[in-house]
């Protein structure tokens, strides 16, 4: 039985909200902030289980200010362990080496920083509110305070972006000596102002064939400079895999603590209520936070397991698929589906070389342009 369990910790507010952010966020207000981190501190006095990986995401953890980050990281001293992976998400703009120092003094060994691109106009139109000159800034003192395990985050195809351009930022990302660099294509949200924007004709999506060149130069040029492709998006150095996502993508359980944040424990999903304010006065009343629950199925369990499994490199291993949900992989899909996945070079299967039987299957590098499609496939 797997044992790992991972903990997450939403930290909601931002400066401001990017154009293409669909992530719960609010306005910072250090009123409301207090309120909010007094919460998610009683509720760690309330939790026993021995976790796997810590991470701090939101929204902008950095932006609390020295006091409150000492306060949260203090109420997470019980869960440090010497093996634990402890991840804290920061924006250049709120970065210090007074919270760096306090971090790293708190446990916190890896640190994600939302770089999102080296190029002031994409910065400008993606709505960020740091510049190139900040993003670099913040990769060097994180270095420099003595983070070890080092990661950013970078967005490509945003508007008028080309495959030049985005081989620039490439280039200069590996450049810096840090441990991970996860990719995105920027996606248009409905619920955000960049979506608005192109329903209205304001701003011109790239074409889809440009899109695809961008991820498949990323899919070569990092793992030639030396970080293995892991995942979909999440290209690493040997053994610095984010931990914390790979419990995500084995489907194993997860706390989460803040508003709008998702637990997943014993097959039963919950979901916290979105609105701040609303998720500090309910827990103050005594009322329940959860404003959505579902106990899944064996089946549904199984496929979801399926779902999130295909994104990583390696695939689905067909014993340890047995193992993890107690079904046969392929007795859990419609009949063809993986046959027609594979005709379309979306999937290729594991053979074995002694038997010539299928022991796993795993996405092809056309496959990984079209994860979320073949996901879609087995749920």
């Amino acid at each position: 039985m797997d044992t790992r369990i991972g903990l997450y910790i939403h930290i909601p507010f931002c400066r401001q909200k990017c154009l293409y952010c669909d992530f719960y966020s609010v306005q910072y207000s250090e009123n409301l902030t207090g309120l909010y981190i007094s919460v998610i501190l009683k509720q760690l006095q309330g939790l026993s289980q021995d976790f796997s990986s810590i991470y701090i995401g939101g929204g902008t953890p950095s932006i609390l200010s020295l006091d409150l980050s000492d306060k949260l990281l203090s109420g997470l001293k019980k869960f440090i362990k010497p093996d634990i992976e402890f991840v804290i998400e920061v924006n250049p703009e709120s970065m210090a080496s007074e919270k760096l120092k306090l971090f790293l003094d708190k446990g916190v060994n890896r640190i994600s920083i939302g770089v999102q691109s080296f190029d002031d106009k994409k910065l400008k139109a993606l709505g960020r509110v740091h510049n190139a000159k900040q993003a670099a800034q913040a990769i060097e003192l994180s270095k420099k305070s003595g983070f070890k395990n080092v990661s950013i985050d970078m967005i490509f195809g945003v508007a008028e972006e080309n495959l030049k351009a985005w081989q620039d930022e490439l280039k200069k990302a590996a450049e810096f000596d840090i441990q991970h660099i996860s990719c995105y294509s920027l996606s248009y949200e409905k619920s955000t102002p960049l979506f608005r924007m192109r329903e209205k004709k304001e701003i011109a999506p790239i074409d889809d064939e440009v899109m695809a060149e961008m991820y498949r130069y990323t899919m070569s040029y990092l793992p030639d400079n030396g970080f293995n492709h892991y995942e979909v998006s999440s290209f690493s150095k040997p053994g610095f895999e984010c931990r914390h996502n790979l419990n995500y993508w084995d489907n194993n359980p997860y706390v989460g603590l803040g508003s709008s944040a998702v637990s997943y424990i014993d097959g039963t999903r919950s979901e916290n209520v979105r609105d701040t304010e609303e998720y500090i006065d309910r827990y103050e009343k005594d009322a329940s936070i959860i404003v959505y629950k579902e106990k899944l199925s064996a089946l549904k369990m199984a496929k979801e397991t399926a779902g999130v499994k295909i994104r990583v490199k390696q695939g689905i291993d067909y014993d340890w698929f047995k193992n993890k949900t107690g079904f046969d992989f392929e007795d859990i899909l419609e009949k063809g589906v993986l046959d027609e996945l594979s005709k379309d070079n979306l999937l290729e299967y594991k053979i074995d070389k002694a038997t010539r039987e299928r022991r796993g299957i795993m996405l092809t590098e056309k496959g990984f342009l079209f994860s979320d499609t073949v996901s879609s496939a087995f749920l």
